[in-house]
């Protein structure tokens, strides 16, 4: 079996296409046809069980520093999103740029990160870098994450609207930019504030987006998701929804 890391680093992706790797629980990695590499909320460590005594029931499917990334997005500083294990093997190869969420610097400072490379963004901050594009945009996970965000990609002329960890509030989901993205990725879990399997397929039905990927199941127990609820309200509703095994990957 080729490892995760030679498949993200070998893949050409043709032009007018970006290629989505999903790597488990809510982390993704993007790759642009020029070849650049972006992870949005990787969790490769079982940080959480040591913390929480949220055991991981799938493994992870690489290491941190299996790749250099060009990017890393953090949505939040939970811990299954910002893995206090993995940041900072990420960010310290002095090529990995850093985007986070405005409640990850405290994180940092306590990690003894170093910051010259790191953005911290907040909602309606734009960050931009050559032909990267990416807005950060309001979500609502609860009085525990109150900078939490979600982020809208503009990459190689496709847009991809990753909510983040959010519940079912209308408000989130109003923006007219947010509609028809090309690719929507969204949590089903309905647990810790997150949207459930049909609150998520009707959020999809809302903004009618292009491809829907779910994610945020089948890495806890505690954390529930049962992606057939998903797609069987999603097929009420004419969503082209699609289910990735954990380290595939989809051209969009």
């Amino acid at each position: 079996m080729i490892p995760l890391s030679l498949k993200i680093e070998n893949l050409i992706v043709p032009e007018g296409k970006i290629a989505c790797f999903w790597l488990g629980q809510a982390g993704f990695v993007f790759k642009t046809p020029d070849g650049k590499k972006i992870a949005v909320d990787p969790y490769f460590s079982d940080c959480c069980e040591r913390y929480f005594g949220f055991k991981r029931i799938m493994p992870p499917v690489m290491n941190a520093d299996d790749v250099e990334f060009d990017y890393l997005f953090v949505s939040h500083a939970h811990y299954d999103h910002f893995d206090p294990d993995s940041v900072p093997l990420m960010l310290q190869n002095g090529r990995t740029i850093g985007v986070l969420a405005l409640d990850c610097k405290e994180e940092c400072t306590r990690l003894g990160i170093k910051t010259e490379g790191v953005t911290f963004i907040k909602t309606d901050e734009k960050f931009t870098d050559g032909k990267i594009s990416v807005k950060a945009v309001k979500c609502d996970h609860g009085s525990l994450a109150p900078h939490a965000v979600g982020f809208l990609f503009e990459l190689s002329g496709k847009k991809i609207y990753f909510t983040g960890d959010t519940a079912n509030n209308p408000d989130c989901f109003s923006s007219p930019e947010l509609h028809s993205a090309d690719l929507l990725i969204l949590p089903i879990n309905g647990a810790f504030g997150n949207l459930n399997e049909t609150e998520a397929a009707t959020v999809a039905g809302t903004l009618g987006a292009k491809n829907v990927l779910p994610c945020h199941f089948w890495n806890f127990k505690e954390h529930g998701g049962e992606p057939e609820k998903f797609f069987e309200a999603a097929g009420k509703n004419g969503i082209n929804a699609k289910l990735l095994a954990i380290g595939d990957y989809l051209l969009i």
